[in-house]
């Protein structure tokens, strides 16, 4: 009859077998540290991806009729501080009757910029700079156009003409060039991205870019 008072006896753990289990759990704890920092990086926190989301954009070197271009979510941005011709010019009556949407009636720009210039102050133009009828980018002129309108845009493929409000008014686009969300944060510096009111607006939502 055993004695039950006995503790059980466990087999003894083999060296080797230890030795093993215990190179291979520092060997996959090496391996998550050194998959950590990319997989980190594919899944970046907040502050990255609120200052991916926001551009600033210094204007006070930018002179009349100077053209500033930013990438921004992959598109080209635009901003150029009109000439007084550029802002005479786009109130011109005769003009104004040439334009495709001459009060902005397409959803292509904020509600803080459904005006005559198209954006927040009448000196800077800020535009998404994509061809609404093509798709192409638009070559700035500073000058008088082919069609004597003081400066704009002209696509290079289709020959669609905007002004400098980036108002479609000959060729073949239909719609005027988008205006991105921007705000002002100091008197000559803009954040893309930011909406100047409480208008939820995104590129996302133009009806053609």
């Amino acid at each position: 009859m055993s004695n039950s008072t006995q503790p059980t006896r466990r087999p003894a753990i083999n060296r080797r077998k230890f030795l093993y289990a215990t190179t291979a759990m520092v060997g996959g704890l090496g391996a998550v540290m050194a998959t950590w920092p990319l997989l980190d990086q594919m899944n970046p926190d907040a502050r990255v991806r609120a200052a991916a989301d926001t551009v600033g954009v210094d204007l006070a070197d930018l002179r009349p009729g100077g053209l500033r271009k930013v990438l921004w979510y992959g598109y080209p941005i635009f901003v150029v501080r009109r000439t007084a011709a550029m802002l005479e010019a786009m109130r011109d009556r005769a003009f104004v009757a040439q334009l495709v949407d001459p009060d902005s009636q397409a959803r292509q720009q904020p509600s803080y910029a459904k005006n005559w210039h198209r954006s927040i102050k009448p000196a800077f133009a800020v535009l998404a700079g994509v061809c609404t009828a093509c798709g192409t980018l638009p070559t700035y002129q500073a000058e008088a156009s082919d069609l004597g309108m003081a400066g704009g845009y002209v696509c290079p493929f289709c020959a669609s003409h905007y002004d400098p409000a980036g108002r479609a008014y000959s060729g073949i686009s239909r719609y005027n060039l988008p205006v991105p969300p921007h705000d002002y944060v100091a008197r000559f510096e803009i954040v893309l991205g930011m909406n100047a009111s409480d208008d939820n607006f995104s590129l996302a939502s133009v009806e053609r870019i």
